[in-house]
C-alpha cells in the first residue's frame, strides 16, 4: 500500500465539520482526541480526515503548523489499519490537545492506540447493528 495522503481524503466542507463537532463522538489518548461520525458516503475513500491544534495552547501559527504536519504524517503511516479493518464511511477529526510540543515517536504510538481504539468502537457498532 501507498503511503499517501490525497486531497479526496481531507475533510474540507464546512458544515461536515460543524456537524461533526454537534453530532459527532469522541475518543482520547492523551494528547490527542478523535472526534467522529459515521456518514452516507459513496467516495472511493471511505475516511475523510481533519487535523486541528487549539491556538489556545499554541500561540504561534509556526507551531501549530509543525504540529499539525507531524500528525499528517503519523495519520499517512497508519491510516492502512483502518483501511484494512473494513471499516464504513466515517468523518474524522483529529485534534492535539497537550500543552506541549511532540516529539515524533512519542504522537506516532499514541496515534497508533487512539487509531486501535477507534478500529475497536466501530467495529463493534457495526456487528451490533448488523444482527
Amino acid at each position: 500500500m501507498r503511503f499517501t495522503f490525497s486531497k479526496n481524503e481531507r475533510l474540507k466542507s464546512k458544515k461536515q465539520i460543524e456537524n461533526l463537532f454537534s453530532k459527532g463522538k469522541l475518543l482520547h489518548q492523551f494528547p490527542l482526541q478523535i472526534r467522529y461520525q459515521s456518514v452516507r458516503s459513496e467516495d472511493t475513500y471511505p475516511l475523510k480526515v481533519a487535523f486541528s491544534v487549539p491556538k489556545r495552547n499554541f500561540k504561534k501559527a509556526v507551531d501549530r503548523n509543525r504540529i499539525k504536519r507531524l500528525l499528517r504524517e503519523c495519520y499517512r503511516h497508519q491510516k492502512h489499519k483502518l483501511y484494512e479493518s473494513n471499516i464504513e464511511p466515517y468523518n474524522l477529526m483529529i485534534l492535539y490537545i497537550g500543552k506541549e510540543e511532540p516529539e515524533y515517536q512519542k504522537l506516532f504510538n499514541d496515534l497508533d492506540t487512539l487509531l486501535s481504539k477507534f478500529i475497536a468502537k466501530t467495529s463493534k457498532i457495526n456487528t451490533s447493528e448488523s444482527e
